[in-house]
């Protein structure tokens, strides 16, 4: 799909825990809920609401579940950000392709960023890199073993999904799913885009204990 058919939405964006997230999926949703209708009175969003995920494959508890039950809260659908095959061939397949109207490859979305920005890239490459560095580093001085590899390409798609889409759609909101972020997390990398000042702090939804 082209991305100028999501100049017409306002992007909302669940970050969190997967599958292995031990909550209630309902309860956590139903929190996630009320931090948006909290945010939404102080900063309403001018266009409908498109939920856009990352991915993820479905499962009975965690960010997958999650999502599914505050697209049909909110009676909206939902767009898919994915990897590029030459990335992670069964990123895209695996999916949960629940309520998901569009599809976007990671792919477009940076070259969207290079035409609009031609040095972010590359700094939100040099960033992933570092801030992946100093996790590593942390992890040695605990005598735990490093990051997975895929760290760095679901970090750069995370960063990327929600950088790219605030620069089409012109605003954007992201929800936690946790007030407790693991520093060892996907979801921890979302102090990247804020370090660079293309995420704002007026843009996120904190998890409400």
């Amino acid at each position: 799909m082209k991305t100028h058919a999501l100049q017409s939405y306002h992007p909302l964006i669940i970050e969190g825990m997967g599958h292995y997230d031990p909550r209630d999926p309902s309860r956590v949703a139903l929190q996630i809920m009320k931090g948006l209708k909290d945010h939404w009175v102080i900063k309403p969003p001018k266009l409908p609401i498109l939920l856009v995920t990352q991915g993820d494959p479905y499962a009975e508890k965690g960010i997958a579940a999650i999502t599914r039950k505050i697209a049909d809260e909110l009676n909206i659908s939902r767009a898919m950000v994915y990897l590029d095959g030459n990335i992670a061939d069964y990123h895209e397949p695996n999916a949960d392709h629940y309520k998901v109207v569009h599809k976007i490859p990671y792919s477009e979305l940076t070259r969207t960023l290079n035409t609009t920005d031609n040095s972010i890239m590359e700094e939100l490459t040099r960033r992933v890199c570092d801030c992946l560095a100093k996790k590593n580093k942390s992890r040695k001085a605990l005598k735990m073993p490093e990051l997975a590899e895929y760290f760095y390409d679901f970090a750069m798609l995370q960063e990327v999904a929600k950088i790219g889409l605030k620069q089409i759609c012109g605003s954007l909101t992201v929800a936690h799913t946790s007030s407790d972020i693991s520093p060892f997390s996907v979801t921890s990398f979302y102090e990247v885009g804020m370090e660079i000042g293309r995420i704002e702090a007026a843009d996120i939804v904190p998890f409400a204990k």
